[in-house]
C-alpha cells in the first residue's frame, strides 16, 4: 500500500518496552519512531506522520488518552490507525478507547506475534 515502509510511531514511557517493540517492528520492515510521553508523541506526530501509532496510556506530562483524544480531534491526524499498548486491562478502560476511536487494545504483557499482525493490518488498511 505505501511506497517505503510503513511508519510507526511507539509512545511509551518505559525505554525497555519502548525498545521491545521497536526491534520486533523494525525486524518486520516497518520505519519505527519513538516517544517517551505524550507531549513528545504529539511533536513527533507533526514531523513524521506515521500510518499507526502504538500508545501506552500512563505517562508523564500527558497521557495516552489525551493524546489519542487530541489526534482524533484534529482532521489532519484523525485517520492514523491508534494502537493502545498499556497494563490498563480493565473493561472499562477498552470501552473508554473504543469511545475514543482507538483501532486496537492490546495488554501488557502483549505478544509480540501478536503486535506485529495487528500493525502490518492496520498499516495496510485492513480491520483487526
Amino acid at each position: 500500500m505505501y511506497a517505503a515502509a510503513p511508519r510507526v510511531l511507539v509512545v511509551d514511557d518505559d525505554a525497555v518496552i519502548r525498545q521491545l517493540v521497536v526491534v520486533n517492528l523494525e525486524l518486520e520492515g516497518f520505519e519505527v519512531h519513538t516517544a517517551a510521553d505524550g507531549v513528545d508523541a504529539l511533536e513527533m506526530v507533526r514531523e513524521v506522520a506515521p500510518h499507526v501509532i502504538t500508545l501506552d496510556i500512563m505517562m508523564p506530562r500527558m497521557d495516552g488518552w489525551d493524546v489519542a483524544a487530541q489526534l482524533r480531534e484534529n482532521p489532519a491526524t484523525a485517520g492514523i490507525k491508534l494502537i493502545m499498548l498499556t497494563a490498563r486491562a480493565q473493561e472499562a478502560d477498552v470501552r473508554r478507547g473504543s469511545r475514543l476511536g482507538v483501532d486496537y487494545y492490546l495488554t501488557k504483557p502483549f505478544d509480540p506475534d501478536e503486535l506485529i499482525t495487528v500493525v502490518q493490518k492496520l498499516a495496510e488498511g485492513q480491520s483487526v
